[in-house]
C-alpha cells in the first residue's frame, strides 16, 4: 500500500504492520538521506474517511526511536517529499515532544518511517513538529548565545572608559527582554510571526 524513496536510493516498499493502523519501516545508513518520498503505490487506497500520518525516526544510537511528525498522506495528497535533515540532531536540542505512537522499541541505528492510520479529520488539525519546535528551539539556542555574547563584554562602572561615541546599554535590560522573550516564547512558540 506504501511506499517510499530516499534520495538516491531505490523505491523501498516493505512496511511490516505492527498494529491494525500501524506500518513501519527501516531505512538504513541513512546519515546521508536529506528528503523521502512517501507514497501510496496505488494497490489499495485509504478507507473512505481516513488518511496516514507520517512519522520519522532519526538514529541515535543511545536512545529509543523518538517519533517526529512529518505530515500525512491521503487519498486526496497520495506523495509527499519531506526535508528529513532537520530532524538529525533534533534530540540533541532536548525538544521535548518524543511521541511514541508505534511504541518502545528497542535502540535502533537506522532511520524508521512510521505511518498511522487515522480519522482525516484528526489529520488535518494535527501540526508537524518541525513548525513549532524547532522555532521554539532555535529561538532558545539563538537567545542563550546572544546573552552570553553580550554578558562577555560586562565590565563594572569602574573599568569603563569613557567615550562619547559609544551607546551603552545596562546588562539589566538585556536580562529583563531575555526573561521577557523566553516566556513569550513558552506561550507561544510562533509568537513573532504576528
Amino acid at each position: 500500500m506504501f511506499g517510499i524513496i530516499a534520495s538516491g536510493r531505490l523505491v523501498q516498499t516493505e512496511f511490516q504492520q505492527i498494529e491494525q493502523t500501524k506500518f513501519i519501516t527501516t531505512i538504513v545508513d541513512a546519515d546521508n538521506i536529506n528528503h523521502i518520498v512517501v507514497f501510496l503505490t496505488g494497490v489499495m487506497p485509504f478507507p473512505e474517511g481516513a488518511a496516514g500520518m507520517v512519522y520519522w525516526s532519526w538514529p541515535d544510537p543511545n536512545a529509543p526511536p523518538n517519533w517526529q511528525l512529518l505530515g500525512y498522506i491521503s487519498n486526496d495528497k497520495p506523495s509527499v517529499i519531506f526535508k528529513v535533515s532537520n530532524f538529525k540532531k533534533l534530540h540533541e536540542m532536548d525538544v521535548g515532544s518524543n511521541i511514541a505512537p508505534f511504541g518502545q522499541q528497542a535502540i535502533c541505528h537506522n532511520a524508521q518511517i512510521g505511518i498511522s492510520l487515522e480519522p482525516i479529520v484528526n489529520i488535518q488539525n494535527a501540526q508537524p513538529v518541525e513548525n513549532a519546535n524547532t522555532y521554539a528551539t532555535f529561538a532558545q539556542k539563538m537567545l542563550d548565545n546572544f546573552t552570553n555574547y553580550i554578558l562577555s563584554y560586562g565590565v563594572t562602572q569602574q573599568q569603563m572608559i569613557p567615550d562619547p561615541n559609544t551607546t551603552y546599554v545596562p546588562l539589566p535590560a538585556i536580562q529583563n527582554w531575555f526573561t521577557n522573550f523566553q516566556r513569550r516564547l513558552a506561550n507561544n512558540p510562533n509568537f513573532w510571526k504576528t
